[in-house]
């Protein structure tokens, strides 16, 4: 039995990975795909795995990759803000119900996330509320100045995304 909240698996010629992932399964491909970025040279200590870990497009959804004296842009920009976020909260086990089913549907009820084929958006807000109104108000001039270098962005739908979980498939794991 561990003493900490995650389990090592090492790797031969490679960084260790720390995977807090208890009681979640992790995919045959996802694992090796660790494995592999594990083996560069330039990983610094060891890599971090999340709750949400799944195999990506280049780099490993849910891992957290640190590097010295190198930059992996898949590793940025595969998933970036895919909507995984760890909050300290005042909960214990014990305030919670036994089933969290409720819980997590109420969660999913309350924020809009997913990706639908077609024209229906469902990672976004049909209308965004106030507060998502005022923060996009306070970011409308810097996202403006990307624009302005960037104009296909303005065809994006930035606003209706603001404090949504996108298009991501998962929440609340």
């Amino acid at each position: 039995m561990s003493n900490t909240s995650y389990d090592t698996l090492h790797v031969d010629h490679g960084a260790d990975i720390k995977l807090w992932t208890h009681g979640v399964p992790v995919e045959d491909d996802a694992r090796k795909q660790l494995m592999n970025t594990a083996k560069m040279p330039f990983i610094f200590k060891h890599l971090a795995v999340m709750p949400d870990v799944h195999l990506g497009k280049g780099s490993t959804i849910g891992s957290v990759i640190p590097t010295r004296g190198a930059i992996i842009p898949a590793a940025v920009g595969v998933d970036i803000g895919c909507g995984m976020m760890a909050a300290r909260t005042t909960l214990t086990a014990a305030d919670l119900p036994d089933n969290l089913h409720g819980l997590r549907s109420a969660i999913e009820a309350a924020v809009p996330h997913g990706r639908t084929p077609g024209a229906r958006d469902k990672g976004a807000w049909s209308t965004p509320p106030a507060t998502v109104d005022a923060m996009w108000a306070e970011l409308a001039e810097g996202f403006q100045r990307i624009a302005d270098k960037y104009p296909r962005l303005r065809k994006t739908n930035n606003h209706k995304h603001l404090g949504t979980l996108g298009t991501v498939s998962r929440i609340a794991n």
